[in-house]
């Protein structure tokens, strides 16, 4: 009864401990879910930040702050560094225009 019991246990383990592999790229991209109050960082060790904002320091986060352009692409370069582009980024026929293929 033990044995079966702790091989259940092992089985339970061994299938939640097996990563879930995503797809390399979606079928139809996602828009990100951007918010009001929220605060999206990018910090110095390659990690992304999301954090709860305030208003009783609204006037110096404005300080420096620039709107992003429309038609600006975000992306990562091989050196894991985070870059932005301006400019259109899809074709004509509304597909990817730097993908593969």
């Amino acid at each position: 009864m033990i044995r079966s019991l702790m091989l259940s246990l092992l089985a339970a383990v061994t299938t939640l401990a097996l990563p879930a592999t995503a797809p390399a790229q979606s079928a139809k991209p996602v828009p990100w879910v951007i918010a009001p109050n929220i605060g999206y960082g990018y910090d110095a060790h390659f990690k992304t930040w999301q954090y709860k904002m305030g208003t009783n320091n609204a006037g110096d986060l404005f300080k420096g702050a620039k709107k992003v352009p429309k038609n600006t692409l975000f992306f990562l370069g091989a050196n894991g560094q985070l870059y932005m582009r301006t400019g259109p980024f899809l074709d004509g026929d509304g597909s990817f225009k730097f993908g593969p293929g």
